[in-house]
């Protein structure tokens, strides 16, 4: 997942970036808050970490022009504890606000924890209906496919609906036991690949010649559009 990196003290933005590259995520620092404005139309990020004492533009004007472009989960980061800051904060829709010095193992902690809110709503407002021959009810939990309603245990759905969520995208087995299984003792390579080996045998058995799941070596699974 691609995050945005926006912290002028340099000492402080390459521990972070390197603690989070290390975890997986794809980081793009920039050091100024116009650079960030400049970076931001190249390409979508998941996430958005802003120092709030930027020195061209705060961290929560940058934040509001970011968003102009749609919702982006964003976490704040501070050399100050005060309360009013960290309302202001929150008020802006922060998702997360962590204050200096911190340790990068728990900042990247806090951003696997907003990613899996952020990708849970955005499960929960995905359409009903996909050309793909599915149709999720997302508050009931449930997906059909073929017209027939899915016999699903709870991982297979949610395995399913993450798929969904991004119809054609590749997404790796990290990503989607971080999105499924969370915190979840459940571990490793071989838990996703047993529930995918499963969810397509229910497929299978509503249509014996469909194969929506994809399978990409060394790389992940996608679902067809």
């Amino acid at each position: 997942m691609r995050l945005l990196l926006v912290e002028d003290e340099a000492p402080i933005a390459d521990t972070v970036a390197y603690a989070l590259r290390e975890d997986g995520f794809d980081v793009r620092h920039c050091l100024t808050a116009g650079e960030a404005l400049k970076v931001s139309g190249e390409g979508r990020f998941d996430l958005a970490i802003l120092d709030v004492g930027l020195p061209d533009l705060g961290g929560f004007a940058l934040c509001r022009e970011l968003r102009r472009g749609g919702d982006l989960p964003v976490i704040f980061l501070t050399a100050h504890a005060a309360e009013a800051e960290r309302v202001l904060g929150f008020e802006l829709g922060a998702d997360d606000y962590v204050t200096k010095p911190f340790s990068p193992r728990e900042l990247v902690a806090r951003v696997r924890a907003v990613l899996r809110r952020a990708s849970a709503q955005a499960t929960a407002a995905a359409p009903a209906a996909s050309g793909n021959g599915f149709e999720h009810d997302a508050d009931g939990h449930r997906i059909r496919w073929r017209g027939r309603w899915l016999d699903l245990t709870r991982y297979e759905y949610g395995l399913l609906a993450a798929l969904l969520q991004r119809p054609g995208a590749v997404l790796t087995r990290a990503q989607l036991m971080d999105r499924v299984w969370g915190d979840a003792l459940e571990s490793g390579d071989r838990t996703v690949d047993t529930h995918v080996k499963t969810l397509r045998a229910k497929l299978h058995a509503v249509d014996p010649q469909g194969d929506p799941i994809r399978t990409h070596r060394g790389l992940g699974y996608s679902i067809e559009t």
